[in-house]
C-alpha cells in the first residue's frame, strides 16, 4: 500500500466530509432532512438527480459489457439518456407541483395523499417493495467499494466493504437531502472530469483510432452497433433500449430530486443542464470499454468490472490514479446515500409516522430517520458478504425491480383521473411479484427479457384494469369516481 494512495484517499474523503459539516445546519428537521425544504437551485436538482444514478455502474459494470460484448451494449445509453429526457420533460414538473399541493415528503406518502388511501396499504407496499430492492441495489455499491478498495490498497473484500460502511453512515448522520444535494453537485463535476479524461488520455497513450480498430477487429466476439438485423437482434436492441430507460419512471433516489426544486418554472434550465451531463458522461463511459479493448488486448484481464481501474493504475502515478479512481468512490457513496435517504425516510414518515406513532414530532422523526440508515446500512452490509453475484446483475434486478414496481404508478397518478386506490394496490403489488419472480420464468425462454417489461406492462394494466372495474358512483374516498 503506497503511501501516496493513501493520502489521495483521505483527502478525497476530507473534501467530501467538508461538505457534509458546511450544509449540516441546513437540517434541523426531518422536513429540511428529507427534502431540503424545497429550496434547490436547478443546478444542484440537475445533478443531484443525475450523479445518484450513476454509481460504480458508470465506471465499472457498464464499460464491462461494452468490453466484453460489444458497441451493441452501448443502445442502454441511448434508452436511458432518451427516458431520462422524458422523465424531466413529463414527471419532474407536475410531481413537484403535485407533491407540494399535497405536502407530501416521500412518494408513498404522495400516492396515498393522491388516491385517499385511508387503510395505510399503499404505504406498507411501498415500504416493502423499497426494502427489497434498495437493499439489493445498495449491495451492489458495496460490492463496487469492496473491489475498490481491494484493487487499490490490497485489503480485502470485507475489509473494503466494512470501509465503505464506515465512510457512509457518518457522513448521512452529519447531512440530509440539502448535504446529498451539494455533495451530488461536486461529485458530477468531478465525475465528468474523470470519466471523460482518462479513457481520451488512454487513447492518445495507445497511438489513436488505427490501434483500437485493429483490436477490434480481433477481437472475434464484439459487436457491432446493429450486429445484424434478425427477429433476436432487434428486440434484444429494443429491450436494451426500453429495460433500462422505462426504469427511470419508478426511481425514488432520482425522482424526489425533482420534488426539491424551489422554483418549478426552473425545470426546463435542470433538464437541459441534467441530460447534457448524462449524455457527455454515458458517451465517454462507452469509450472507456472501446478503448480497453486495445489497452488489454496483450495482457487481458481477469476482471471485467476492473478495467476503468486498472487503466488509471498504469496510467498514473498513484497519487494521481487513487484521487482519479475516489471518482468511483464518491459516485458510489453518493448514490448508496441518496437511496439509504429514500429507505430511511419511508421508514420515518411512512411507516414509523404513519402506523405507530401518528404524533411523533418533526424532531423524533429525524431520530428514527437516523436509526433508520443503520438499519438499512446493516441489511446491505450482510447481503453484500454473502453475495457472489457481479455489480451489474444486482443493479439490474434493483433497478428493473423498482421501475416496474413504481414507474406505471407514477405515472398514473400524474396523468390519469380514472385511476383509483384499489388500481393503485394492485399495480404496485404485480409489478413488485413480477420483477422478483420474472427472473425464475425467464429462464426458460429463448433470450432474455428484462422484468421490468412484463412488470410494467402487467402493473399498467392492473391499475388500468381495476380502477375501471371498481368505479364506484358514491364514493368520493375513490380518486376518479363518477357522479
Amino acid at each position: 500500500m503506497k503511501t501516496s494512495s493513501v493520502l489521495a484517499f483521505f483527502l478525497y474523503i476530507a473534501i467530501l466530509f467538508v461538505i457534509g459539516f458546511a450544509s449540516k445546519k441546513r437540517n434541523q428537521t426531518s422536513r429540511d432532512f428529507i427534502l431540503g425544504s424545497r429550496k434547490m437551485s436547478f443546478w444542484l436538482t440537475a445533478l443531484a438527480a443525475h450523479a445518484s444514478d450513476m454509481s460504480s455502474w458508470i465506471f465499472m459494470a457498464y464499460p464491462a459489457v461494452i468490453f466484453a460484448l460489444g458497441l451493441s451494449q452501448a443502445w442502454t445509453a441511448i434508452g436511458l439518456t432518451v427516458f431520462m429526457f422524458l422523465n424531466w420533460q413529463f414527471v419532474a414538473p407536475k410531481l413537484r407541483t403535485m407533491t407540494e399541493s399535497y405536502e407530501s415528503l416521500t412518494l408513498s406518502s404522495f400516492f396515498e395523499s393522491r388516491f385517499s388511501d385511508t387503510t395505510g396499504l399503499i404505504r406498507v407496499v411501498t415500504v416493502i417493495a423499497s426494502m427489497i430492492f434498495y437493499t439489493i441495489y445498495i449491495s451492489g455499491g458495496l460490492v463496487a467499494l469492496g473491489l475498490l478498495t481491494e484493487t487499490l490498497f490490497g485489503l480485502s473484500y470485507i475489509t473494503g466493504i466494512t470501509l465503505g460502511i464506515l465512510i457512509i453512515i457518518p457522513y448521512l448522520f452529519i447531512g440530509g437531502y440539502i448535504t446529498l444535494a451539494w455533495t451530488d453537485f461536486f461529485q458530477g463535476l468531478f465525475l465528468l472530469s474523470v470519466i471523460v479524461f482518462v479513457p481520451l488520455y488512454a487513447y492518445f497513450h495507445l497511438g489513436g483510432s488505427e490501434v483500437i480498430v485493429n483490436a477490434i477487429q480481433a477481437k472475434q466476439d464484439f459487436e457491432g452497433f446493429i450486429p445484424d438485423f434478425s427477429f433476436k437482434t432487434l428486440f434484444s436492441i429494443l429491450f436494451l433500449t426500453c429495460g433500462w430507460g422505462l426504469g427511470y419512471f419508478g426511481q425514488p433516489h432520482i425522482v424526489t430530486k425533482f420534488m426539491g426544486i424551489k422554483n418549478v418554472n426552473e425545470m426546463p434550465k435542470s433538464k437541459w443542464v441534467g441530460i447534457t451531463w448524462q449524455a457527455i458522461s454515458l458517451s465517454a463511459a462507452t469509450l472507456v470499454g472501446i478503448v480497453a479493448i486495445a489497452f488489454y488486448s496483450k495482457t487481458g484481464i481477469e476482471n471485467n468490472q476492473l478495467i476503468f481501474i486498472e487503466m488509471a493504475l498504469q496510467l498514473f502515478t498513484p497519487f494521481v490514479a487513487t484521487f482519479i479512481l475516489c471518482a468511483i468512490l464518491g459516485a458510489t457513496i453518493t448514490c448508496m446515500d441518496s437511496q439509504i435517504l429514500v429507505l430511511a425516510s419511508n421508514l420515518s414518515e411512512d411507516f414509523y409516522k404513519r402506523i405507530l406513532r401518528k404524533e411523533a414530532s418533526s424532531k423524533e422523526l429525524l431520530v428514527v430517520s437516523r436509526i433508520s440508515i443503520l438499519i438499512v446500512a446493516l441489511i446491505s452490509f450482510s447481503i453484500a458478504c454473502s453475495t457472489s453475484s457481479t455489480i451489474f446483475s444486482l443493479v439490474s434486478f434493483a433497478w428493473f425491480g423498482l421501475g416496474a414496481s413504481f414507474g406505471p404508478l407514477v405515472l398514473f397518478s400524474l396523468y390519469s383521473k380514472r385511476a383509483n386506490r384499489i388500481g393503485a394496490w394492485g399495480g404496485l403489488i404485480s409489478g413488485t411479484l413480477v420483477a422478483i419472480f420474472w427472473p425464475l420464468i425467464n429462464k426458460n425462454f429463448a433470450f432474455e427479457v428484462p422484468s421490468i417489461i412484463p412488470g410494467f406492462i402487467i402493473s399498467s394494466f392492473t391499475i388500468w384494469a381495476l380502477s375501471s372495474i371498481t368505479q364506484y358512483k358514491n364514493d368520493p374516498n375513490i380518486v376518479g369516481y363518477t357522479k
